[in-house]
């Protein structure tokens, strides 16, 4: 029983950490449009990516991921150090991309 109690668990945590989301990531080296073009690029290239923000003025990157996929958190890492940023925080919320978009533009 408590096997079963275990599996149930995990199967619990798995499905809620593979529910669509948003990941947003401070990241450290944004400084042109160029930059965050080729982080867009990157990360669209993605199967898990829906969508992708990159905001150079709050140092932000933000990937929404598709229902049911996910990306990890060692893979978004290497992806944005190897095109030379420094991944500086790494957090999974309920934020939409839109609502990020707006937020942004209204501290414009």
């Amino acid at each position: 029983m408590k096997t079963l109690k275990l599996l149930v668990a995990i199967s619990l945590i798995a499905t809620a950490s593979a529910q669509a989301g948003t990941i947003e990531m401070t990241v450290n080296g944004l400084v042109c449009g160029f930059c965050a073009q080729g982080i867009e690029k990157t990360f669209r290239k993605n199967p898990a990516t829906a969508d992708v923000l990159v905001s150079l003025e709050n140092r932000l990157v933000a990937i929404a991921t598709k229902e049911g996929t996910d990306i990890s958190d060692a893979e978004l890492r290497q992806a944005l150090k190897s095109a030379g940023y420094d991944v500086k925080a790494i957090e999974r919320t309920d934020n939409s991309i839109d609502a990020l978009r707006s937020k942004i533009r209204a501290t414009k």
